[in-house]
């Protein structure tokens, strides 16, 4: 099928994306409560968050960030399985940016990723949000309450880093 028959003449976009307005109502249509508490718990390894991967805008910003080439950050700080984007190597307990404060090293140029933690779709499953997010980040469930809006476009966001 050529992209011509995968576009909703209509709408201008691919067949099967939905737009906001015709989503389903969502459990968190009413927001979530989240704040960060700078612990660096979501940047240890937690059984399925053992990972961050990088889009290929990460893969230029955190190079030059570290004054190193793209190549040696693949080498130093990246495993890549055949047909899969780049992650971090996360072969000790934590991601290797973290540092002893529990700070993240590269924070300016952190991941996309990172930047839209905890609202990935994964997460806003309601048995994942409530399970094992909710385990590893003491901050949900507390401070300012995030519009279904903004979970959305951050889920998006990260999507679309990978696209």
């Amino acid at each position: 099928m050529d992209e011509s028959q995968s576009v909703d003449e209509n709408r201008g976009r691919k067949t099967g994306q939905v737009s906001a307005e015709e989503r389903p109502e969502a459990w968190y249509a009413s927001g979530l409560r989240f704040e960060c508490t700078q612990c660096g718990n979501c940047c240890r390894n937690h059984g399925d968050y053992s990972f961050v991967n990088l889009g290929p805008k990460d893969l230029e910003a955190i190079p030059r960030f570290l004054g190193i080439s793209p190549e040696e950050f693949l080498a130093r700080f990246c495993t890549k399985e055949p047909g899969h984007f780049p992650t971090l190597r996360m072969d000790a307990p934590q991601c290797p940016f973290l540092d002893a404060g529990a700070r993240c090293s590269i924070y300016s140029v952190r991941p996309m990723q990172c930047r839209t933690w905890p609202f990935w779709r994964s997460n806003l499953e309601r048995e994942r949000w409530d399970g094992p997010v909710r385990q590893c980040c003491p901050g949900i469930g507390s401070g300012p309450v995030h519009s279904r809006e903004e979970i959305d476009a951050r889920a998006e966001a990260t999507e679309n880093d990978f696209r």
